[in-house]
């Protein structure tokens, strides 16, 4: 399944000091069951984008895990547009 995931953090967590976004999730090689597809960021709104295919639950919590104390997520299942 396809999934948008909206990762929001505040200025103060903002981890462009400590490593950049990578710090606020795993690296997808390193997840089963997960591509990340394309990823975005909104860096002066301090929020950030990716769009996932996942298997499970289970491998975007994976993801997800190490920047649980920094931010917050946002897991909204989507599908693709096919135009007319």
């Amino acid at each position: 399944m396809l999934f948008l995931i909206t990762q929001e953090h505040t200025p103060e967590t903002c981890p462009i000091d400590a490593g950049g976004r990578e710090v606020l999730h795993e690296k997808p090689g390193n997840v089963p069951g997960l591509e990340v597809l394309a990823a975005y960021g909104a860096y002066s709104e301090h929020t950030l984008y990716y769009v996932v295919e996942a298997d499970n639950y289970e491998a975007m919590d994976k993801f997800l895990r190490p920047g649980f104390k920094r931010c917050t997520s946002t897991i909204t299942p989507i599908s693709q547009f096919l135009g007319e």
